[in-house]
């Protein structure tokens, strides 16, 4: 790699990092710049593997309500380790091409999914307040929560919004044990997807080590100045970036 290509990483995994940490979302970032270096499918495995370190770090933020989400961790943990498990196998069996040819409609997908974030989020943590515990999730709420994980082991963008909408259905009210169950098993998910694409060989060591040293700055960073950051335009500018990367990616496909 060149000192440029060096640059290039280190912002990518800088920016990804820095947003994640105040809005989520930075895969949007990471993802297509390493897609210039390498094919999808390794593109996919890198920018996981490298941003991967942030979900875990952050579980640490959340480790106060840990025991109040405890009696929902083990199902949904099983779920969420067998659909990461799946769906990184169903990535390393997919045809490079048509991994490639799906892509953009999948960056397209976590840009739309970032976009109604806000409104999720307000609508499934609306009372704002903690409340009796809601039940033990039933087979549907379980079966939901492997198909997104497997969703999540296969390309991995936008699946805590997904699970805030299933802990919504099932009666949580306080967002902190929301979010809290969400970034768990969110970490279970990348980190079991992460050690297959390991073991299968597809994670470029090389670029991933860059993008996740300006990824780890970043999350500092991110985390440091949030508070001083007007999300709102975050959130606007992370769309427009997404936006535009979906379609500079669809013209290339189609091209």
């Amino acid at each position: 790699m060149s000192t440029t290509d060096v640059i290039i990483l280190l912002v990518a995994g800088f920016l990804s990092g820095a947003i994640n940490s105040v809005a989520g979302g930075g895969r949007v970032i990471a993802f297509p710049v390493l897609l210039a270096f390498m094919p999808a499918v390794q593109a996919n495995a890198t920018c996981m593997i490298a941003l991967g370190l942030g979900i875990v770090g952050s579980c640490f933020g959340f480790r106060q309500h840990i025991p109040a989400v405890r009696p929902w961790l083990f199902r949904f943990g099983w779920a969420s380790f067998a659909g990461g498990l799946l769906g990184a196998w169903l990535l390393t069996v997919t045809p490079p091409q048509s991994f490639a040819n799906l892509a953009p409609f999948l960056m397209l997908f976590a840009t739309l999914l970032f976009m109604v974030q806000g409104p999720l989020r307000r609508w499934a943590g609306r009372h704002h307040a903690p409340c009796a515990a809601p039940e033990t999730p039933n087979f549907a709420f379980v079966a939901a929560q492997f198909f997104i994980a497997i969703y999540g082991g296969y390309f991995g963008a936008g699946i805590g919004i997904l699970m805030l909408a299933v802990f919504g259905f099932m009666g949580f009210d306080d967002i902190h044990r929301m979010n809290t169950l969400k970034t768990i098993l969110s970490a279970i998910v990348t980190l079991v997807a992460a050690a297959y694409y390991v073991y299968a060989g597809l994670i470029d060591w090389p670029h991933a080590i860059w993008v996740t040293l300006g990824a780890t700055v970043g999350y500092f960073f991110g985390a440091h100045f949030s508070q001083q950051i007007p999300q709102t335009r975050v959130r606007q500018l992370i769309v427009a970036i997404g936006l535009a990367i979906s379609a500079w990616m669809m013209w290339k496909l189609l091209a």
